[in-house]
């Protein structure tokens, strides 16, 4: 993947740059790979990067979002989405917010990485889409999860956005 995306992106970020990652993971779906949320956003964070959208790993959220309209929802998430550098989506479970949240960053020029266990059902919008901003990577335990996600950002390099 060495100089994947800096084909995609003109110019790098510069070394040691924390990054403004967006993370999307099913919530009503299903939250089966809730452990594996937390452990991606604690290695973000060990590394030096803000997570944006870090209520994903959040156990209680369901009953946050509870407390909250549709509409408050969709803001905050899709204002957060704006704010970010790129997207790292979870797509082992399937959902419809992450579906979104994936065409929405790719429609605002966003790299973004989906990462699946063995066996999932991922969506063929995910493995057939031959955008290059898009990554799909199939992970067998979370060293190699974590593996894929510090080798996107390596070679992640922004491009202006238009």
């Amino acid at each position: 993947m060495q100089g994947y995306l800096c084909r995609v992106h003109q110019r790098a970020v510069p070394q040691g740059r924390p990054m403004k990652i967006f993370l999307s993971a099913s919530i009503r779906g299903g939250r089966d790979m809730l452990h594996v949320y937390i452990k991606i956003v604690e290695l973000l964070r060990h590394h030096g990067h803000e997570v944006l959208s870090w209520h994903v790993a959040d156990p209680e959220l369901e009953d946050k979002e509870s407390l909250m309209t549709e509409q408050e929802i969709y803001e905050h998430d899709m204002e957060l989405l704006t704010r970010s550098d790129c997207v790292i989506a979870e797509v082992s479970t399937p959902s419809i917010g992450v579906g979104y949240e994936i065409c929405r960053a790719l429609q605002l020029n966003l790299p973004v990485l989906c990462l699946y266990a063995p066996h999932s059902r991922v969506s063929a919008m995910i493995l057939g889409n031959k955008d290059e901003k898009l990554i799909a990577r199939q992970y067998h335990e979370i060293r190699e999860l974590e593996e894929n996600i510090l080798e996107f950002i390596a070679d992640y390099c922004i491009m202006p956005r238009i």
